[in-house]
């Protein structure tokens, strides 16, 4: 079944690339941000690595195509992930818009294994295949909704197997503060469910930036509503500053 899943969502990305390559080019944008924080979240807040971390998003953008890898990591590199996104935007217009996306993801954990009669940590990489469908919907200019729909499955037989989440998110953007302060909140209700295990959240990150700074200071909390999802906390949060970058390559006729 692992290898039909394999096989269905790399002829989904072929498919992509393909519609992607018969585009009329334009500029390749590149973007991203590099950012430490006292508490690394996953892309599923209820999710985290309890440490300080590096996060690192890259986004390599042209026409309705992306590939925007996310890189997760404590210090010595023990624990994190990495994820690899493919995206493709369906429908882009003037106020809705619809996303697809699918990933290769790798997730770094610590897990204790029997050595001889003794116990000892190592560290594991779990292999996982998602895929997400996002539609979106701009409000005001500075005012948009979005759902996200993510399912990821497991490449291996022990570990998370199955995982569902809908997230329904709004995002206030250029909020102004005084000066060339701007600030951006994005609160978001999501539903997890993982291996017969069910949780529903509360979830808000607000952005603070200045339009002639590339830094940014940024904080989210997760709020459980509901769950029994094994090893949930109650209440997290995170603190991150980030240094943000966006270059437009090159432009091909």
């Amino acid at each position: 079944m692992n290898h039909l899943k394999f096989n269905f969502l790399l002829i989904s990305l072929l498919f992509i690339q393909t519609s992607y390559a018969q585009q009329d080019s334009t500029i390749t944008k590149f973007s991203g941000s590099i950012g430490i924080t006292n508490n690394g979240f996953s892309i599923i807040p209820t999710f985290s690595l309890h440490r300080p971390a590096t996060i690192m998003n890259f986004s390599w953008q042209r026409n309705r195509f992306s590939f925007n890898p996310d890189i997760r990591l404590v210090s010595d590199a023990s624990k994190g992930g990495m994820i690899f996104w493919f995206r493709y935007q369906a429908i882009q217009e003037k106020k809705f818009g619809l996303r697809i996306s699918a990933h290769p993801a790798f997730t770094l954990i610590r897990r204790s294994i029997d050595d001889n009669g003794n116990a000892i940590e190592i560290t594991e990489m779990l292999r996982f295949l998602a895929y997400e469908i996002t539609p979106s919907y701009q409000i005001f200019p500075n005012w948009n909704v979005s759902a996200v729909y993510l399912q990821g499955n497991g490449l291996q037989k022990h570990g998370p197997q199955l995982t569902r989440v809908l997230f329904l998110n709004t995002s206030i953007s250029n909020i102004k503060l005084g000066g060339d302060f701007r600030f951006q909140l994005m609160p978001s209700v999501y539903f997890l469910s993982t291996d017969g295990f069910r949780g529903d959240y509360f979830s808000a990150t607000g952005i603070l930036s200045n339009k002639n700074i590339p830094l940014t200071v940024q904080s989210t909390i997760n709020q459980t509503l509901e769950s029994d999802i094994p090893n949930n906390k109650d209440f997290m949060w995170n603190v991150m500053l980030s240094y943000n970058f966006n270059k437009n390559l090159k432009s091909v006729k």
